[in-house]
């Protein structure tokens, strides 16, 4: 898949890159591409950040939606009907948020694992294992390849140089504002649909460590390739209260966002 997309890319080419305007800076490995801000940058916290989704983003945003609309209590209904360019992010929203009702932290995880097993052709956690043994090279390259394909999901965001076991290397990405956290809102669905479940399937299916490591106070992330992650318990974000300003559905009252419990 990960070898296939620059062909898509060329096929397909995204409106939301123009020519004049394109901006790919393989210097700093930063993508700019999508956000509507006349600053081309995140908004400010508080604010919503506008994005100008193009065919590229709206493919991948149906894929997964219509992948997990299945397991979903929720969304929106009639998202097997819609085309593959109708799904926008707030849908995509939705349909994870379906997939959190009446399900333990665990069973969401465990969702999101099946869903990302079935995008990939049978072999492929087998295959990639063998590209892509833990190296520093194999960190280095898939942070590298994190901030162009995966700005649909995410944001804009940059390859920066971290430390693992006293070795500096370029595997670390620095997610400015999470799309996902900043349309959700919720705790919850960034530690279960994202976090968790993204550094399991890196780390278990794929045989390279992955450790994420989300800001709420200011909505940003950093994912460290190379690096294992640490389990739940040991991790801060177990202890992490809701949003209340942010979600829908937050209880301003726990000290811990009820979607972290067991």
């Amino acid at each position: 898949m990960v070898l296939s997309l620059p062909a898509t890319k060329s096929l397909f080419p995204s409106p939301c890159w123009p020519e004049r305007r394109r901006k790919f800076h393989l210097r700093s490995s930063t993508v700019r591409c999508g956000i509507a801000e006349a600053s081309g940058q995140p908004a400010p916290m508080g604010q919503k950040t506008k994005y100008k989704d193009g065919v590229l983003e709206r493919v991948f945003m149906s894929l997964f939606s219509r992948k997990m609309y299945k397991f979903g209590r929720g969304g929106k209904a009639g998202m097997e009907e819609k085309g593959l360019f109708d799904c926008d992010y707030e849908s995509f929203v939705e349909v994870s948020r379906g997939v959190m009702e009446g399900r333990s932290r665990v069973q969401q995880q465990q969702v999101v694992r099946e869903v990302l097993l079935s995008m990939l052709p049978p072999g492929a956690p087998a295959q990639f294992r063998k590209l892509f043994p833990p190296t520093k090279w194999a960190a280095e390259f898939n942070a590298a390849l994190t901030v162009p394909f995966f700005h649909w999901l995410v944001g804009p965001s940059e390859v920066v140089e971290v430390e693992i076991n006293g070795v500096k290397q370029k595997s670390g990405v620095h997610i400015k504002k999470c799309r996902y956290l900043e349309n959700s809102g919720c705790v919850g669905m960034c530690v279960n649909m994202c976090k968790i479940p993204t550094q399991d399937f890196f780390t278990n299916e794929f045989g390279l460590p992955l450790t994420m490591n989300p800001n709420f106070e200011d909505m940003s992330c950093e994912m460290i390739y190379g690096q294992v992650p640490p389990s739940f318990e040991d991790d801060p974000v177990s202890k992490q209260s809701c949003l209340p300003n942010f979600c829908s559905i937050a209880n301003p009252n726990s000290s811990l966002c009820p979607k972290l419990k067991a």
